[in-house]
């Protein structure tokens, strides 16, 4: 029996997200891989699936995955999910897909939940063309960073923790230019969701003064969309 990896997203906040095919993968499998067992556990037993679960985080995924090539050699169907979201979309994930890919195991990755996807579209910049950033370097390379990204064209995302917000948002402004069109949503598919669209200095003025609480997205428009309009208004003249 040949074995398979499956990536398998998992909701951001919404439960109602969660797909059936998701549902029917984790019921199926020998077992699954877990960034945090006891984040994901609640989630498990929301759905009815009772399997083993084993830790795989960022600390031990170099470690564990010779383990789990074993597993998948021997025919296992085995299943990773991360926190929230899609595995190796700033989660643990990509040292384990290409582990597999170099032992010719099947992987299959299931559509689903993903942050970036709703706050890029509902942040009203262009979606045509856009960069992933994931997070930001906290230390070293993170000056680097905003000047490489003060010369992109595309619309930027990235994600930021609550706790970094306010000092990113100043840099970007210092970087890009307070008056760059911007947009961040937080605690998104959640009862407290929130948009926040204005330039960069705008939305900074109204963090300061409100609750900084929930994991954050932020859509920053390129450089030439501030010079010029979208492409698909110019279509409609």
């Amino acid at each position: 029996m040949e074995g398979k990896l499956f990536l398998v997203p998992t909701p951001i906040g919404n439960l109602e997200d969660m797909t059936f095919r998701a549902i029917r993968i984790l019921k199926e499998c020998d077992l699954i891989l877990a960034e945090d067992t006891r984040t994901s556990a609640p989630m498990l037993k929301h759905f009815g699936i009772d399997k083993k679960v084993f830790a795989h985080h960022q600390h031990n995924e170099h470690k564990a995955t010779s383990e789990i090539i074993k597993f998948l050699n021997e025919g296992q169907k085995i299943a990773l999910i991360s926190d929230a979201g899609t595995p190796a979309i700033s989660d643990p994930g990509f040292f384990l897909v290409r582990e597999a890919i170099k032992n010719e195991i099947p992987v299959e990755c299931l559509p689903g939940a993903t942050a970036f996807v709703p706050a890029l579209v509902n942040s009203g910049l262009p979606a045509d063309a856009f960069c992933f950033e994931g997070f930001l370097p906290v230390k070293k390379g993170r000056q680097t960073k905003f000047k490489k990204l003060a010369e992109e064209d595309r619309t930027i995302i990235l994600y930021e923790s609550p706790h970094r917000l306010l000092k990113t948002l100043e840099e970007f402004a210092q970087y890009l230019g307070a008056d760059r069109q911007a947009s961040v949503s937080r605690e998104l598919t959640k009862m407290f969701e929130e948009t926040v669209r204005g330039t960069l200095l705008e939305i900074k003025s109204h963090f300061e003064n409100n609750t900084l609480k929930g994991e954050f997205v932020i859509c920053i428009a390129g450089k030439t969309a501030t010079k010029s309009k979208n492409k698909y208004d110019d279509a409609e003249e």
